[in-house]
Parts: C-alpha cells; structure tokens; sequence
C-alpha cells in the first residue's frame, strides 16, 4: 500500500521514500546544482516533475518510486543523472497479487457524524446533483435531430423553468454498421441507458432512426426501459422525417419541463455521493500532489458512507497488484487482473498503445517516463482503502466504497462509462491542463501545479500545487477537495459548468467490428 504524508513539501528535491534510488525536481535542477540531503552532485539539466539518480543504478537493475518499480535501467545510470525514457526500459516483470491479503473494511463514521449536502431527491430514493432533460440517440443518424431539439431550448425558452438546469443532446457515432448481438451491442444499450436512468435527468427523450442495428425497441426491451411522463421515445421514419421529428421531440420536451421543474434541493446524506475519478493530462507531479490528494478525499468519503470509480484499466497497468491486495475478496481481485490481461493480451497486442509502453507526448513532456509510471500516479486517486467491487463499462453501480470500472484511458469515455453506471460527480486531476466537462454531472478540475493553475485558473476549481509550494499537506488538500465535492453537488457551479463545457463529452466505448 501508498501511503501518504502529512508532511510539508520544502526544498528544490523531493524524496517519496526512503528505498527509492530517485527523487524528483520540485523546481528546475542546474548541471552541478548539490541534490540536497542526498549528498550527491547533478549531471543534468532537470525540469520540474522529472526523476534523478540518487545512486549508481546498473543496467537491468529496476528504478523504483514510491518503492514500486516503474521500469528498468536501460544503461549504467550515474548518479545525478537525468532518469527518463531515454534510459530508463520498459517491460514486464512479475507482481505478487496477493489477493485480498491487505483487506481492512472501511471505518464508517456514525451517522451523526457524517456530512450532508444539498442534492435533489428522485421518488426512487436516488439523489441527483444537477437536474437536466436529456435527448439521447439510438444511433448516429439521429444526431443532428437531437442537437437540433436540445438547440431549440435557449436560456430564453427556459427562463419559465429556473430548477431545470438544461436541455442537453446525447449523440453519438454508434449504432450501425455494427455486431447487432454480443458485447459490443450490449455496451451501447447499457451506457444508453445508463444515461437514461440517470438521477441527474429528470425526463429523458430517446430518438431512433428506425432501420437502425440498434433498434429503439430491442434497447427499450434489452434495458427494461419504460415509456412514460419523463421517458419518450421517438422513431424519425414513423414521425415524417427530421422537421417534424425535431417538431415532435421539441413537443414531448415542453410536456416534461413543468414536471422537471418541480425538482428542489434537500438536505442528504453524502452517502449519496457517487464520484467518477479521471485524470489527464498527467504529469510528473500527478503522483506527488493531485491524485493523492483526491486519494485521500476518496479515502474521507468512503468513511462518510459514499462511492468513488476508479477507472481507466490501462493506467494501472504495472500497479494492479497494490489494488488486488486490498480487495474485498480473491473474487474481486482476480477480476481486477482478468480485465488487465484481456486489456493486455488480447485488445491491445500490436498495437502502438500506452499500455504497451509509450504514454502520450504531453505526459512524456511532464516528466513521466512510461505507463508503470503514470499508473503509479492513476491508480492513487482510489486513495488506501479497500477495493469492494469490479465492474464492467457503463454496469449500475451498486457497492459503497472504491470500487473499480472497466474503461479506457482516453477520459471521455472513461467518463461516460462512470456516469451511466451512476456517477453524479467528476473528479478530474490534470498537471498539463485538461479542459473537460461531462453532462450530465458536474466535473471538479483539480490542477498539480502552480504554475499551470495560475496559467489556466479559468478552467481549474482548486490548486493541489500548493503541497508543492509547502502551503499545504496532502491530508489537507484531501479534506479541501471533499468540501469542494460536497458544494458542487450542492449546485455550486464548477469552472468547466460556467465554461459550458460537457455537450460533446458523451463517446460509448467503440469495440468489435464495425462494417
């Protein structure tokens, strides 16, 4: 297990433990610069956020953070020298999974004790944090009909509905030219109504073409999804076309808004709080101040009784096992490593991917070296307590605590498969600066650094540079970004909200054959 320091950062160098045989620039590192405490001199040139030898590491021999192994050196590495990919090989090596071996429930606050915030209570019992009307497509031939009925709502036409928060389009690329059978159709069924099912959508309107693979009635029946006052359905070819279908679904819109208006926020329980954990656009200070910080905002949630979906399967590829070994049972951790070898063996074999090695040229550029790497920062957003589920893209999600989602890296879709399995928070770390929203749920932006806070504080809600900056432990940002949780679930606009972004961040994972 990753644990975290309540210590405050100083110093141009930042050593994460004390069996490491690096340690990382904290500000930029001159060649002869003294490496302090390590008694040591710098043979680099080393920005912020990269690593540097601390002894002679030989050839062969792994380099390791956090006392995890994130690759291995490429050449005799000197020390004070620069460690990155250019000398630092990446390949595999074996982890004791140890399943379930470090299991501890989480301690539960009593019930007094634990935080409120002010959510929208749905007569099934479940609480919605924004309060939206969604127009979802079958397929991607009705798209434009969505955008057009949703466009037709400006703020002006809804200024009669102020608790309606928008009317926001769900299009996508999917739902022909595709297996109309097996997993890749039920993926696009179940994230379709994962959305429609959504607390934060108080009426929903579901728009086929008609002579789609995807038909409107196979996902009605596939998904046990029921027509009624805040569920419509349309099919353009038995509505005259797109002008009248746009005409129809604009219609079946004004009959759900006064219902939806009738949403008012109440005091709940944080219990109710379903978080879907992203990062992108990492960096080399991912792993030192965000992701553990929003770990340890996980770790206060989960005692407060709330969920959290760790995700992205390919970024936490070479650090599976320090999941495994906190799973709640051998069962939930030998499904955590039956996800990473198909992601591994099967998917992705051949492919120029990161979980084959190279991670994207702006992670490269923040310092991280490969994907054991950025994996060790991904997988601390999950915080240190026990792993209690492993679910498939888009599945309901039904356990408390952290549980894990099957998803890719690329945060859109990641995203997606959190939401429709009933996320109703984003939590997204960034280091270079990711510009993310996700309809229907708010999406809390929390930035590594300073320098790029500063640069991009328009699109930021919260600073995690400042553990850098000695201002702040991580214990403290944690409990910072818990309270951030908890007023944007209480309808206090993120900066992504007030960017307007989210209405093109709905992508199902795309699998199988499409012809």
């Amino acid at each position: 297990m990753i644990n975290i320091s309540d210590k405050r950062m100083t110093g141009p160098i930042i050593r994460l433990h004390s069996s490491d045989n690096i340690v990382v620039a904290r500000a930029d590192v001159g060649i002869g610069d003294a490496i302090e405490g390590e008694g040591i001199v710098s043979r680099s040139q080393v920005p912020p956020g990269y690593k540097i030898a601390t002894r002679l590491i030989r050839k062969g021999e792994p380099v390791r953070k956090y006392k995890v192994v994130i690759g291995f050196a490429a050449v005799d590495i000197a020390p004070g020298t620069m460690v990155h990919s250019h000398n630092l090989e990446f390949r595999e090596f074996d982890r004791d999974y140890a399943h379930a071996s470090e299991f501890a429930p989480v301690a539960l606050l009593e019930e007094s004790r634990r935080a409120t915030f002010q959510g929208i209570l749905r007569p099934d019992g479940r609480v919605a944090t924004r309060n939206y009307i969604g127009i979802l497509s079958t397929v991607n031939c009705s798209a434009t009909v969505v955008r057009k009925i949703a466009d037709w709502f400006t703020p002006q036409r809804l200024a009669d509905y102020p608790n309606v928060d928008g009317v926001v389009a769900f299009s996508h690329a999917l739902g022909c030219g595709m297996e109309m059978s097996g997993e890749p159709m039920a993926l696009l069924r179940r994230t379709i109504a994962g959305y429609a099912r959504h607390p934060n959508l108080a009426g929903v309107l579901i728009v086929g073409l008609g002579c789609e693979r995807n038909q409107l009635a196979g996902l009605m029946d596939d998904e046990r999804l029921q027509g009624g006052p805040s569920l419509h359905t349309l099919v353009m070819q038995d509505s005259g076309g797109t002008r009248r279908s746009i005409e129809t679904g604009v219609a079946a819109v004004n009959d759900m808004l006064p219902g939806a208006n009738q949403a008012a926020r109440s005091t709940v329980a944080a219990s109710h709080l379903m978080v879907g954990l992203q990062c992108g656009g990492s960096d080399g200070f991912s792993s030192i101040t965000a992701n553990p910080a929003l770990g340890a905002a996980v770790d206060i949630l989960a005692q407060h009784g709330g969920t959290a979906i760790l995700s992205e399967t390919p970024e936490i590829y070479g650090v599976e096992h320090t999941l495994t070994r906190r799973a709640a049972s051998r069962a939930v951790g030998e499904k955590l490593v039956e996800l990473v070898r198909w992601w591994k063996d099967e998917y992705s074999v051949g492919r120029d991917v990161q979980i084959n090695g190279k991670v994207s040229p702006g992670n490269q550029l923040g310092g991280l070296a490969n994907i054991f790497e950025k994996s060790l920062g991904s997988a601390m957003k999950g915080g240190t307590g026990p792993l209690m589920a492993v679910y498939r893209y888009a599945e309901p999600v039904r356990a408390q605590g952290l549980v894990f989602m099957d998803t890719p890296g690329y945060d859109p879709v990641s995203a997606t498969g959190q939401i429709a399995g009933g996320a109703n928070l984003i939590a997204f770390t960034t280091g270079r600066g990711s510009m993310f929203g996700a309809k229907p749920v708010p999406s809390i932006k929390l930035a590594t650094n300073t320098p790029m806070y500063l640069r991009l504080e328009e699109d930021m809600d919260l600073n995690c540079g400042e553990i850098l900056d000695g201002n702040c432990s991580l214990p403290e940002m944690g409990e910072r970004i818990f309270q951030q949780m908890l007023r944007t679930a209480s309808g206090e606009r993120s900066k992504s909200e007030l960017l307007g972004l989210g209405d093109n961040e709905f992508v199902p994972w795309q699998i199988g054959v499409m012809s």
